[in-house]
């Protein structure tokens, strides 16, 4: 129960119960009629969760879903992933917009999206030291916006040395895109 609320439970229970007006409970129970035709409206007499239903963001839909797509393929810490949100997608964004987007699509937690491994049985493999220069490239299917004629293509590449990354998105996925 919130500190400063002018009615409890039992109160409440009482206000939904009467058949009383709602000056008549006021006027009885030292609150504003507001808060009498509130309590009348509602099923039960537990208080409501005091937080938005929608946080505000600065990330549209679209930005969300390329967010959404880079984390779960270049697999980037929240700092890493908001240096490349701010060169390439929203320079505006702070750091809570990419941390409230991750966690509404559920992939917050890093740990839970590195592979898993198979058992005792398979041996542990390192990673190869690659010189600066070896860029991989993943190319994600993004889906259609509600705005969009067509689908986009987000071209991915990081530079397994420096981790250094480079983002583009793509209408059709002509052949020269991949290259480029």
């Amino acid at each position: 129960m919130y500190a400063n609320a002018t009615t409890t439970p039992k109160t409440r229970h009482f206000i939904q119960a009467s058949t009383q007006s709602v000056t008549q409970l006021a006027n009885e129970m030292g609150v504003s009629e507001d808060t009498i035709r509130r309590w009348k409206r509602r099923d039960d007499v537990a208080d409501g969760s005091r937080t938005p239903h929608r946080l505000p963001t600065t990330l549209t839909p679209a930005r969300e879903v390329v967010v959404v797509a880079l984390r779960k393929t270049l697999l980037l810490s929240l700092d890493d992933l908001l240096v490349v949100t701010r060169e390439f997608i929203h320079p505006e964004v702070s750091r809570s917009g990419p941390d409230h987007c991750l966690r509404r699509h559920g992939v917050a937690d890093l740990k839970a999206l590195l592979p898993r491994e198979k058992g005792p049985q398979t041996p542990v493999k390192t990673f190869n030291a690659y010189e600066p220069g070896f860029v991989h490239v993943d190319i994600n299917y993004l889906p259609q916006m509600p705005d969009a004629d067509q689908r986009t293509y987000l071209f991915a590449a990081i530079d397994r040395a420096t981790r250094w990354v480079y983002v583009e998105s793509h209408q059709p996925p002509p052949a020269a895109s991949s290259s480029a």
